[in-house]
């Protein structure tokens, strides 16, 4: 606490002068390294094993339901408990899973049943953390840093991603699918380690009532603000359409079309948008923060758009790396929008809100996406999904609230 309160005096606008702020930033990027890893590292051992692609698919499912049941409930243990406790509890143990799991393919006792459970516990592990993590971010720096303090994590995530997918198939390589989950047990590990030195400000916690009782007092929250419910339902349908174009079709088309590095080439494109986008963020603050974010968050369509059509494929990397610029604008307005305007007794919950009305109905998208463009034609439903998501961003802006909400001024945080 006493670091924070120092880091306000001599510049309040700058989050790397805090300590605290600086354990959060080192835990959360060496965690998101070593998650980066797993995915890849995971799919490859259930191929080892002899698994089908439906196994493989019951495996990564088993994650992201448990994941998606699990997170409204950590939202409510954020709000009621110590967050800083709560990512260091889940770090620990996710820890302790993966070593588990690494030890069982190194001695050849895994089996795909067990590559499940054990991918749902993680699941399980991952919510616990998740809403808590983006929650405590206003306690380790004073207000005025905030908008620095959430480009900076974000750029460090997607920088963590981006060397940990590329890590992954060299690890697993050179050294077996076991050895490379053993990367992200040390990670979780050193992530955990970080979290235990960090000391935070107090929060204000939210009166310990029934479970259900505080779920709906996080729902009113969220009801609260037009702004907030306006876009979690725009995500709710971006993310129905494009989690098929992304999981499903992008690749196979993109493989027919031009080849079996095409893809790679496209993902690496959509992480470079990322990238600038978080660049950009450092400097580009605009006082009506959600306007700004969403007429952004309309760059998404340009993805879907140019695998639509006939164009060659730095055309198609082109719309992938505006569809990057365009969702990290967004999304980093998006959280620190939620971090400035909401109750920070409820600040985890309302997070945790967000994390399932943005994926929950990702799996249902990746399930209907085949059959549907099967039916349509695969073009005509890029072309489809392309429009929906400009049309959902377009009508999201009706609401007053999205257009007019304001980026608290630097001179107010700091007096704050």
């Amino acid at each position: 606490m006493l670091d924070v309160l120092d880091m306000q005096a001599k510049n309040p606008t700058r989050p790397w002068d805090s300590v605290p702020f600086r354990w959060l930033l080192t835990g959360r990027t060496l965690i998101g390294l070593g998650s980066a890893i797993t995915p890849v590292a995971m799919a490859l051992a259930v191929l080892h094993l002899g698994g089908s692609a439906t196994e493989l698919g019951l495996v990564v499912a088993a994650y992201a339901l448990v994941d998606v049941v699990t997170t409204l409930f950590a939202g409510v243990l954020g709000d009621r408990f110590s967050r800083a406790l709560l990512m260091r509890v889940a770090a620990t143990l996710s820890c302790l899973s993966q070593a588990a799991v690494a030890v069982s393919l190194a001695t050849g006792a895994a089996t795909v049943p067990m590559l499940a459970v054990m991918s749902a516990l993680n699941g399980g592990l991952a919510a616990v953390a998740g809403p808590s993590s983006r929650a405590v971010v206003p306690q380790t720096v004073p207000a005025a840093a905030l908008p620095t303090a959430v480009s900076v994590l974000r750029l460090s995530q997607n920088t963590a991603m981006i060397l940990g997918f590329s890590l992954a198939g060299l690890l697993v390589g050179l050294f077996g699918p076991g050895w490379a989950i053993a990367v992200d047990a040390a990670t979780f590990a050193a992530g955990a380690a970080c979290f235990t030195a960090m000391r935070v400000t107090g929060q204000d916690k939210a009166e310990a009532r029934s479970m259900l009782d505080d779920l709906a007092g996080g729902a009113r929250e969220v009801l609260r603000h037009t702004w907030l419910w306006t876009l979690l339902v725009q995500a709710l349908i971006y993310h129905l359409v494009y989690g098929g174009v992304q999981g499903v079709l992008g690749p196979v088309l993109m493989t027919h079309r031009f080849g079996d590095a095409a893809w790679g080439w496209a993902l690496a494109a959509l992480m470079a948008g990322f990238m600038v986008g978080g660049v950009v963020t450092l400097r580009y603050r605009p006082r009506r923060m959600l306007l700004a974010g969403t007429a952004f968050l309309a760059l998404t369509a340009c993805f879907p758009l140019a695998m639509a059509l006939p164009v060659p494929l730095p055309v198609v990397m082109a719309g992938a790396f505006l569809h990057g610029l365009g969702l990290e604008v967004f999304s980093v307005n998006w959280d620190l929008a939620i971090q400035q305007q909401v109750a920070p007794d409820k600040l985890a919950r309302v997070f945790a809100f967000d994390q399932v009305g943005s994926f929950v109905m990702r799996p249902l998208g990746l399930a209907l996406t085949g059959p549907v463009a099967a039916a349509a034609g695969e073009r005509t439903w890029l072309l489809v999904a392309a429009t929906v998501m400009a049309a959902t961003v377009l009508l999201s802006l009706a609401p007053s609230s999205v257009r007019h909400l304001r980026r608290q001024p630097e001179e107010r945080q700091t007096e704050n």
